[in-house]
């Protein structure tokens, strides 16, 4: 029995093949008869090139059938037999294509010009195609009909995902088809706006595909390899991509994996489009990041519905992604407008929820800067004048206060509050205090000689504890209390213009660092005598 079984194989092959061969092949030579027919009468000569067309491909359909299912060809494997198959499968699929894909363009020109009896004579021939193309899908049965022992079925050698991530594509079509007509009703201007790239290695699937593209009011380009199509990708921005598989050199696949790997092109959607119609086919597209996956030859209700649906996606896409832009935009802005007014660590922890913010600093130092006799500065120039001139003098405070790591408190008037030491911790504040004192006087200097101005500051200077938090519900207020800022305040009001007095807690600190110029004990309200210090400059290193 088992040395039987070669030749039993041998002449079932051969006897199947045969039959599907005559079983292609009328249809085949009924369809060529009939655009012949039409070809040579004269009232269709504007339909001569597409006519044309139609006739070659049958005739390169019925040399293929002869050739794959020939009586005289040897006996068979049963991998020979599944290779034919691939053959009878892709390469008989083209040709018939083409056939389907022109006899619907020139039977709807057809019906617009009301030529009903043409019109039959080609429902006629796109029935006999649709014939071919089942008796096709049939021919791959053929080594399992002839096997003692079953092939297993492909789909059983797929994961559970991956045979769910294909069905779900069979099951939501009509709810897809449901989803893009309804989505459709503003979908024309869209369209028109809409720019898609045809990409196949055979002439005329980008003929005829592009041209019904263009008939539907897309802009349309294509190209005729997969490097061709990633050059083109890379120079201009398409909304959608028709992508055949089958193609020499860079095919569908190794094309689909580059766009997913360039950072600029991997959002472009990719729909697959192939004469395959293998489950693990269809898999591996939607696994590599295809949109979707497009059988030929095309039905052209699903194929407007498809790609109006990737299209519509992809504009949803745009829009979602153009929104969270805008609202990136906006936080950024809104952030920036929150670290004006309050510190960043503290503006986190109100991001983060917190909503009673209240610290205490054991050790922190205070400064407050005034200028001497702004009010009278302000009648006697111009409000823009005026604003003009304090933001200069605030913005070079700004910077300064932010190169000594110093955390800027407010401005009332023409006074200037900052504190070094907190809110995060510092243990060289009363240094860079008073550093930045000396550069806001050199600041002041500067500006006077530059535009000849008279202006000069009191600064005042004290080291303690305070107390910070956040005050406020709509508008935030950062702010300190405590004796700590009050001596401050004290410092400023009862200093000497261009001077910069400082109490004896700071002065304590950094008296080995500075320069001083000691003061008579002096009556500080609230605070009785107190005795401070005038700091003029820095030590010499």
């Amino acid at each position: 029995m088992p040395d039987q079984q070669p030749e039993r194989l041998k002449r079932a092959s051969d006897s199947d093949l045969l039959d599907a061969g005559q079983q292609l092949l009328v249809p085949t030579v009924t369809i060529s008869k009939h655009i012949k027919g039409l070809r040579l009468n004269p009232n269709y000569s504007p339909f001569a090139e597409d006519l044309d067309k139609i006739v070659v491909a049958t005739k390169q359909l019925a040399n293929l059938i002869k050739q794959s299912l020939s009586k005289s060809a040897p006996g068979r494997s049963a991998a020979e037999i599944h290779s034919i198959n691939a053959i009878i499968k892709h390469d008989l699929s083209t040709p018939l294509i083409a056939v389907t894909a022109y006899s619907e363009m020139i039977q709807e020109d057809l019906e617009a010009e009301g030529d009903t009896e043409a019109c039959e004579l080609l429902e006629h021939v796109l029935d006999l195609s649709q014939t071919l193309l089942k008796r096709i899908k049939e021919l791959d049965y053929l080594g399992e009909m002839s096997l003692t022992t079953p092939v297993e079925p492909v789909s059983n050698s797929l994961n559970p995902t991956a045979i769910a991530a294909a069905d779900s594509v069979e099951r939501n079509l009509m709810n897809l088809m449901s989803e893009v007509i309804a989505g459709m009703r503003n979908s024309s201007e869209q369209r028109q706006e809409a720019s898609l790239l045809v990409v196949d290695d055979k002439e005329s699937n980008r003929d005829f595909l592009s041209r019904r593209l263009i008939k539907q009011g897309f802009s349309v380009d294509v190209a005729e390899n997969g490097q061709q199509a990633l050059n083109l990708l890379r120079d201009h921005d398409y909304d959608l991509v028709l992508l055949d598989i089958i193609m020499p050199e860079l095919d569908g696949y190794q094309v689909l994996e580059r766009l997913k790997q360039d950072e600029r092109l991997k959002h472009t959607p990719v729909m697959m489009i192939s004469a395959l119609d293998e489950i693990d086919s269809v898999v591996k597209c939607l696994e590599m990041g295809a949109e979707d996956y497009l059988q030929k030859p095309f039905n052209q209700i699903i194929l407007t519905t498809k790609i109006n649906a990737s299209l519509e996606r992809s504009w949803l896409r745009a829009r979602e992604q153009a929104h969270n832009r805008t609202l990136k935009l906006e936080q950024e802005k809104t952030e920036k407008l929150l670290l004006n007014i309050l510190p960043k660590s503290i503006a986190e922890r109100l991001k983060n929820g917190e909503s009673s913010i209240a610290d205490r600093f054991d050790d922190v130092t205070v400064l407050f800067a005034d200028i001497v006799n702004f009010s009278e500065l302000s009648a006697n120039i111009s409000p823009e004048q005026l604003v003009e001139k304090l933001n200069a003098i605030f913005l070079a405070f700004d910077l300064l206060t932010e190169s000594h790591g110093l955390e800027k408190i407010k401005t009332i008037g023409d006074a200037y509050m900052l504190v070094g030491g907190m809110p995060t911790p510092c243990p060289d504040h009363v240094n860079a205090v008073a550093d930045m004192a000396l550069e806001m006087q050199q600041v002041i200097h500067q500006m006077n000689a530059e535009d000849g101005g008279n202006l000069s500051i009191r600064i005042g200077i004290h080291t303690g504890p305070v107390v910070a938090a956040v005050i406020g519900k709509h508008k935030f207020s950062y702010d300190l209390w405590g004796d700590a800022v009050i001596v401050a305040s004290r410092m400023e009001s009862n200093s000497l213009p261009g001077h910069i007095q400082i109490s004896d807690a700071t002065y304590q600190r950094i008296k080995e660092n500075f320069i001083f110029d000691k003061r008579a004990p002096i009556e500080v309200k609230g605070q009785g005598s107190m005795q401070t210090y005038f700091l003029k400059a820095k030590k010499a290193p």
